[in-house]
């Protein structure tokens, strides 16, 4: 089961049950795929198929929804925000 988090500008942020518990979204959009870390620092995991301004944009919606998508993560996961 992969939660849907949020859709904004046509990208859908996700995260896939049972992968590592280091909080991380995904992010989709057709045949693209980006993984993003949500900590220590929001940093861009790996890039299939985004241009670099497809990557600078949804960076920034990555930095503005941070935080929802950190609790948002450690509630689908089953643990606390501050892990």
């Amino acid at each position: 089961m992969s939660p849907k988090f949020r859709q904004e500008q046509g990208y859908t942020f996700k995260i896939y049950s049972n992968e590592e518990e280091r909080k991380h979204i995904h992010v989709v959009k057709a045949e693209c795929e980006a993984k993003f870390w949500l900590e220590p620092d929001i940093e861009l995991a790996n890039n299939h198929g985004f241009s670099n301004k497809d990557i600078r944009e949804i960076t920034q919606l990555v930095e503005q929804y941070g935080n929802e998508f950190k609790q948002q993560f450690a509630a689908h996961i089953g643990k606390r925000v501050d892990d």
